[in-house]
């Protein structure tokens, strides 16, 4: 530790993202030893993190290359154990559900793809239970009758993540992190390939202070490229839009249903959340009428019953998209400065094994798995 960290220093790690990702990264630093300081731009689970589904869910599709597949369901299978240390610190629950899900096809394509995760999934030693229309009898009332095919993944989760999300930045705030909300990074410092420190100015105001640090972290999601862009590096980040439906439900349901990009998640008693969409290069957050009809389309289609649900509300949000579609995460060109964002719809899912292997990096310089496939010298504009 006394290695890798300067104890002459008020802050030991200065992380520009207070969202999943960042919070989780600062929680794990801070039960390594270090002191850690997180600036974001706006409140508490405001972008990303609070837009989401909450679904865990790497087996719910063909993720590829397969290393990365590998690392989806490792941060699954770290996620019991990550909750309970996120509820213990904190005191509060997070609605976390290990009940499966529950994937439908109706055409011909949606069986050829869940062909191809049944094929795939197996062949990697992966539990999943491959059902017909009338291996369905009983699993789940109201659904679609022309249903060809299903798999039921017990391995998949989901969490409430907003209820996450601030239960982490509580568990966080206990074990001694500093967060700074409505606290925007307003330019860096650099001498000799090193970040000496970030200008921050608060919302509203145009006066700037400096916080300076032995190491940095970007975890800003969709906002990461423009902060990058200050310190001379370009990376390939997009926004994708999406947006999701509130609904209030005649009963409980038992776990997540979905079809391609339509799914239907449990939240809490009588309640379901639906998404989803997907419309890249926009800053924008706003919630369409094209985009809510076609999740109604989507949902009614593979869960007839969801006609009768009665409409609580609606959002959108922003997810962090690369152009391989696989986060960054790493040094780059800059010897202090660490980058971990980019991951696009699996933001809650990776924050365990981001958090795990980013605090490794830092706290010991060897994390326990292999960061090359996500290093941001993939990108040759980013270094």
């Amino acid at each position: 530790m006394a290695e890798i960290l300067d104890s002459s220093r008020k802050t030991d790690v200065l992380i520009v993202g207070g969202g999943i990702i960042g919070s989780a990264i600062a929680l794990r630093l801070a039960r390594g030893g270090a002191r850690v300081t997180v600036i974001d731009r706006g409140e508490p689970c405001s972008e990303a993190s609070g837009a989401a589904a909450g679904m865990i869910a790497p087996q719910g599709e063909v993720i590829e290359p397969q290393s990365f597949s590998e690392l989806c369901t490792s941060s699954r299978d770290l996620y019991p154990e990550f909750v309970e240390e996120v509820e213990d610190l904190s005191g509060e629950s997070v609605n976390y559900r290990r009940d499966g899900a529950l994937l439908v096809a109706i055409d011909d394509q949606e069986c050829e793809e869940l062909e191809h995760i049944y094929r795939t999934q197996t062949a990697m030693g992966l539990s999943l239970e491959r059902l017909t229309n009338h291996g369905l009898t009983g699993r789940l009332e109201g659904l679609a009758p022309r249903i060809e095919l299903a798999l039921f993944i017990a391995g998949d989760h989901w969490v409430d993540n907003r209820l996450l999300t601030h239960a982490l930045i509580r568990a966080a705030e206990r074990s001694g992190v500093t967060f700074r909300w409505n606290c925007a990074a307003a330019g860096f410092d650099v001498t000799d390939s090193r970040v000496e420190s970030v200008r921050v100015r608060a919302a509203g105001s145009t006066a700037e202070s400096t916080i300076s640090a032995d190491r940095f972290i970007l975890a800003a999601g969709c906002w990461t490229g423009q902060l990058a862009e200050g310190l001379g590096l370009a990376l390939p980040i997009t926004p994708c839009h999406g947006e999701i439906i509130e609904f209030e439900t005649p009963s409980d349901l038992p776990f997540v249903v979905r079809a391609g990009m339509h799914y239907v998640v449990p939240r809490g008693t009588k309640t379901v959340v639906a998404g989803t969409t997907a419309r890249w290069g926009s800053y924008e957050k706003a919630v369409t009428a094209g985009g809510l009809q076609s999740i109604i389309q989507g949902i009614t289609r593979i869960l007839p019953v969801a006609k009768d649900y009665k409409f609580r509300g609606a959002w959108a949000g922003l997810r962090p998209d690369t152009k391989d579609h696989l986060p960054i995460l790493g040094f780059g060109a800059l010897r202090n400065l660490v980058l971990a964002t980019g991951h696009f719809r699996n933001g809650i899912l990776l924050a365990p094994i981001t958090a795990k292997l980013v605090a490794e990096l830092l706290l010991t310089g060897a994390p326990s798995l292999s960061l090359d496939p996500y290093s941001p010298a993939r990108f040759p504009a980013a270094q």
